[in-house]
């Protein structure tokens, strides 16, 4: 078997340095290289759980009548992501802890109209259950599976065939292919990709990211999210601040963050 190589990777632009020291030479920033063992084989290659890919087809054949919003029932939300959550889009929340990711996203699984699969990776399902009690979320088609594994995650996905799927947190989701620790560059980086793919496999399937947002207000990884998609994020109001972030700015104002795949339209 292979020998693998130690390289340190940057945690905000992903760029790989053969040895550690205190500057990346890719993005400028200081003390950023993180220690990690470089991925071997398909991991490598970025070929893990591969998509079969679509065949081409003239845009004239394209059916549009699957891809409406969906409303969330929350209007602000909605604003935000222009008219509601597309089917087969991948969609990040992002803010401080305590900011109210969580408790969005089960006012969200309230109004949704078809199956929920809730990944708590970081709470157990008691805690979920007795906050979707007190948010009037708790029904029969919600499912709640505290599970950190992004192997048994895409398993559960394929056996429930949900239409929604919260992936609460995705710092927290580390797959047993790769060698790095959870919500390091490289986990959140290949975990966040499989979820894209999964996503596009399944059109009529929607996955929500919660993404978590560092003291310097930045989302861990920001990078490492934004190449997964071509959008600029939106900012949706909370009770600290609102605002809408610029485009190309990696800068995450204290309220709660959105970000699509699919999404185009920002709030004005």
């Amino acid at each position: 078997m292979a020998k693998q190589r130690v390289i340190h990777r940057c945690s905000e632009c992903g760029g790989i340095e053969p040895k550690w020291s205190g500057r990346c030479s890719s993005c400028g920033a200081w003390n950023t290289l993180v220690e990690e063992a470089e991925a071997v084989g398909r991991a490598a290659q970025g070929l893990i759980g591969l998509a079969p890919s679509a065949p081409a087809q003239l845009i004239r054949q394209v059916d549009t009548t699957i891809c409406h919003p969906t409303s969330t029932g929350i209007g602000e939300l909605d604003r935000v992501l222009g008219g509601g959550l597309v089917p087969g889009s991948v969609t990040l929340v992002g803010g401080e802890p305590g900011v109210g990711k969580s408790t969005i996203l089960l006012q969200l699984v309230a109004h949704w109209p078809g199956t929920v699969l809730y990944v708590s990776a970081e709470e157990s399902a008691q805690q979920v259950k007795m906050r979707a009690e007190r948010l009037g979320a708790v029904r029969d088609d919600l499912w709640l599976y505290p599970e950190t594994d992004l192997g048994a995650v895409l398993a559960t996905i394929e056996r429930l065939n949900p239409s929604l799927v919260i992936i609460d947190s995705i710092q927290t989701i580390a797959d047993a292919d790769l060698s790095s620790a959870p919500g390091s560059v490289v986990q959140v980086r290949e975990c966040a990709h499989r979820l894209v793919q999964e996503a596009k496999r399944r059109p009529a399937l929607t996955v929500v990211l919660v993404g978590h947002v560092t003291k310097d207000g930045g989302l861990a990884g920001p990078r490492a999210f934004t190449r997964r998609g071509d959008d600029a994020p939106a900012s949706a109001s909370s009770s600290r601040s609102t605002g809408v972030t610029t485009s190309g700015s990696s800068r995450v104002p204290r309220a709660a963050c959105c970000w699509s795949t699919s999404t185009t339209r920002r709030a004005d």
